[in-house]
């Protein structure tokens, strides 16, 4: 990969970016293959795949006007970083924060954003539910994202106790959401949100189905929730 061809993919999506994003993006790249070697990050291994199913299909939330400028943002289950690590290099108004249960995959996003001199991150060892009952981590961000993850019902209960009333929980979804929808909705309002419209988010020259369901935090989750670690994806609400 090289920053000319990086450049061209986020033109061709219509994403706005600073002038140093290329060149930050293709160094996340490299160390991205390097890493992936050792532990795993990501099972795609073809280069202009992994620019537009992750790189690129992060940051097309940013054609959308969804986020707000100087807002804090969650990635729950960030993995290899996608979409959190990104858009923390295409915002750098934005303070993000990156929560993942294995530190192996912590430790490849501090050298990333080491060496791409990304300073608005902050990484938390944690599973989903036990982060969410942090008092520093609960209820505090305007929005939590998660990119292919698990369904829209699970990821209301991951997700919404991180989010401030007002914010938002932002959820990367392909074809699958549509048999989602009823469960998902029904979970929401267990957990004081409400489903809005999906939005479309394609990846130029793809076939991919690839939205995003924003999820607006009406009300305060009640503090039963989330329940233990585990139980949401094993019981999920909104059956």
């Amino acid at each position: 990969m090289n920053e000319k061809k990086i450049r061209a993919a986020l033109e061709r999506n219509g994403i706005p970016f600073p002038e140093e994003l290329p060149e930050k993006l293709n160094t996340y790249f490299a160390l991205l293959q390097e890493w992936n070697s050792k532990i795993d990050l990501t099972a795609v291994t073809d280069k202009d795949e992994m620019l537009d199913k992750h790189f690129i299909d992060s940051l097309t939330v940013l054609k959308t006007g969804m986020i707000q400028s100087n807002a804090g943002l969650i990635d729950v289950g960030t993995g290899a970083g996608f979409p959190g690590l990104v858009l923390a290099m295409a915002r750098p108004d934005l303070q993000v924060t990156l929560l993942d249960s294995q530190q192996k995959r912590l430790m490849f996003l501090e050298k990333t954003a080491e060496a791409t001199g990304t300073e608005n991150i902050t990484v938390i060892h944690a599973r989903a539910e036990d982060g969410a009952r942090k008092p520093q981590l609960r209820e505090r961000f305007d929005y939590a994202a998660a990119r292919a993850l698990a369904p829209a019902n699970v990821l209301c209960e991951y997700l919404l106790p991180y989010v401030k009333v007002d914010g938002y929980a932002l959820c990367w979804k392909g074809p699958a959401l549509r048999d989602e929808l009823e469960s998902g909705r029904r979970a929401a309002h267990l957990l004081g949100g409400r489903l809005e419209m999906p939005v479309s988010c394609p990846v130029a020259g793809r076939e991919w189905e690839h939205t995003i369901l924003p999820i607006r935090k009406v009300q305060h989750t009640a503090s039963t929730y989330p329940r233990k670690a585990g139980t949401p994806k094993s019981k999920p609400l909104g059956l």
